[in-house]
């Protein structure tokens, strides 16, 4: 059984989409639900993608599908749950604002970034969901993903240098000689190559200033694996 909000958002995102074919940003979605930020709205629909209700399709910015709608919604609008009444609300704001604005580009995806990771010394990392970045489509494979901002200089040698943001997959698990993103005794969280070596696992950095962490498998917990490399000059 979906919650309140679970619900409203769902029921927001399908009627936008069944007249304009555009789901809501997360500004609007947070708006209409009444949210604080929109990383409440990044929860929510997590949550419905995890529970089959909604569907992310890759390299599209706003690309959601809604694969089933939440028990007792009427199709012909007279559904009683709130997101129904505030969508109406605020269709023909948001349309009017659409028509105006330059069309979108839909050559790049849209993609969370959650904050930095350590490529040193690990550090807890900051997850940052209201922050979405715009990156080529050809940079990205299937599944999800996410960005990361590089602090440190641990793995130059692979070409990735401090400040750097790299492009994440989000994965559990790996292969040996991968670029993963790590978390350490459910607090660290650090940017290395992936090795298993017996019953041990090895985080390698690729400077020879650093040393290879050496740890039990069950204090590594895999969060995602390197995809691309997103680098600006100033």
């Amino acid at each position: 059984m979906l919650t309140r909000k679970q619900r409203d958002l769902l029921v927001l995102i399908h009627e936008r989409m069944q007249t304009g074919e555009v789901a809501p940003s997360f500004d609007e979605m947070k708006d209409a639900l009444g949210l604080k930020s929109k990383s409440g709205v990044h929860r929510l629909i997590s949550a419905l993608v995890e529970r089959g209700y909604l569907e992310r399709l890759p390299h599209r910015a706003r690309a959601l599908e809604v694969k089933k709608l939440p028990e007792g919604y009427k199709p012909d609008g007279a559904d009683s749950s709130a997101a129904a009444a505030q969508t109406r609300a605020i269709a023909s704001v948001y349309e009017d604002a659409r028509m105006a604005a330059p069309p979108p580009a839909n050559n790049f995806a849209q993609i969370p970034l959650h904050g930095k990771i350590a490529a040193g010394t690990p550090i807890e990392a900051i997850r940052d969901e209201e922050t979405l970045i715009d990156v080529p489509p050809q940079m990205l494979g299937s599944g999800e993903h996410y960005a990361l901002r590089v602090d440190g200089d641990s793995m130059i040698k692979a070409g990735i240098n401090d400040h750097d943001i790299v492009i994440i997959r989000n994965t559990t698990t790996a292969e040996n000689g991968t670029i993963v993103v790590a978390l350490i005794d459910d607090s660290e969280v650090t940017l290395k190559r992936f090795r298993k070596s017996g019953n041990k696992i090895i985080l390698e950095p690729e400077n020879d200033d650093y040393e290879p962490r050496v740890l039990e498998p069950e204090r590594v917990k895999i969060q995602g694996r390197l995809v691309s490399l997103y680098r600006t000059y100033h």
